[in-house]
Formats: structure tokens, sequence, C-alpha cells
């Protein structure tokens, strides 16, 4: 199975991607991380998406699905994977279906009034890059997965948590309507637990299995 991880930041991807990778054997694969590896391996294309990142610009639609292709073409994708991440845009979208078959693309709906608590109250492992919060956390501050240190990010604060609501209205919304029409998008509520979220993804793809 191919599939996409839609939601707002703070809708809980990286907890329904873990949980979904575990399950089914499926690579997450989150843009973010595959430009830190080209960086760090200082591959051309990831040198090239660093002269963007260096300067506070947006690395290109034509350098992001480059990198996005090479990835998916390895060999642990050839029995499917899970994009996080990507795409962002239409114009991502459409550069995805001429390189790729994608199966199902799941959709965590919540509310954007929950959202800014979560993102807020969100701290994150420095190591493996698990989520969770504060409420949940009763006080401790190291990762319950691998024991790294839990931390806050820079841009989880309401001001700059406002901003990326407003860009994800713009840009990565109008992907819920695109992938409708297709017939390939599964909405799941994510307003309740993640285990609750989970059950209702993990009865979707076993249906399809």
């Amino acid at each position: 199975m191919n599939i996409i991880l839609l939601g707002a930041p703070g809708a809980g991807k990286g907890t329904q991607a873990t949980k979904i990778s575990d399950a089914y054997a499926l690579p997450h694969i989150s843009t973010g991380d595959i430009f830190r590896e080209n960086i760090k391996n200082q591959t051309e294309i990831g040198l090239l998406a660093k002269s963007f990142i260096d300067k506070g610009q947006l690395v290109p639609d034509e350098v992001t699905c480059k990198i996005v292709e090479e990835r998916i073409g390895r060999a642990d994708c050839q029995n499917g994977y899970m994009l996080d991440g990507f795409p962002r845009t239409i114009a991502q979208a459409e550069a995805l279906d001429a390189i790729t078959k994608i199966d199902l693309v799941i959709n965590i709906d919540v509310d954007f009034s929950l959202l800014m608590d979560r993102l807020c109250g969100r701290r994150v492992c420095k190591d493996c890059g698990e989520s969770y919060h504060v409420s949940r956390l009763g006080g401790a501050t190291t990762c319950s997965r691998c024991g790294g240190e839990l931390y806050q990010r820079k841009d989880d604060n309401p001001e700059t948590v406002q901003s990326r609501l407003d860009v994800y209205n713009a840009q990565t919304a109008p992907l819920i309507e695109y992938y409708e029409k297709k017939g390939l998008l599964f909405n799941v509520v994510g307003n309740t637990t993640p285990e609750d979220v989970y059950a209702k993804v993990a009865a979707k793809l076993d249906s399809l299995k």
C-alpha cells in the first residue's frame, strides 16, 4: 500500500505514522527527514536543497519531488510506503501522480482550537522524534520510546502556530478536495485519543489488504 498522511500541524500525523509504520511494516517517509539525510550525506540534490534553505527560501517543488522520487524508488519501498509532509500543494500532488500510484490518503481532521493547545503543549524527542503533550507526560522529561531528551520546538508558540495554520489552510487544505475527487480520501476525526484514531485508521487499512 502507498499511503499519504494529511492533516494540519498538530493533528497527530507523527503519532499515527509511528503506529502505522510499526504495525504494517511501511517505511515512514518524511520530507524533512529526507532533506536532512541528503544534506548530511552531501548528495548533489541535498546540496541544492541546502542552498535554498540557507537563504531562508522554500525548496522548489522540482527539487522536493526529485528527492521524494529517489526515496520511494529504494528497495524498502517496493511493497509500499507512507508519505508524511508531502505533497503540501496541488502542484506537488500532480507531480506525485506522474511518478507513483497512491492507494489511500488518510486525512486527520481536528478542530483548529484543539490544534493550538496541542502544539503549544507539545514536547518532542531529540533522538527519535516521537511527540508528546505535557498533559500526558506527568512531569517526565525523557522519551518513553527511546529515552531521549524531550524539548519544545521553537515554532510551537501561539503566534507561529497561527501562522502555520493559516499557511496550511491556504496551501495544503485544498488537497483534501483533490484526493476526495479521486476517491482516495479517508477522513478520520482526530479530536479523540490517538488510540481511537488509530483504531479507525487500522480498520480502514485492514479492509484494503
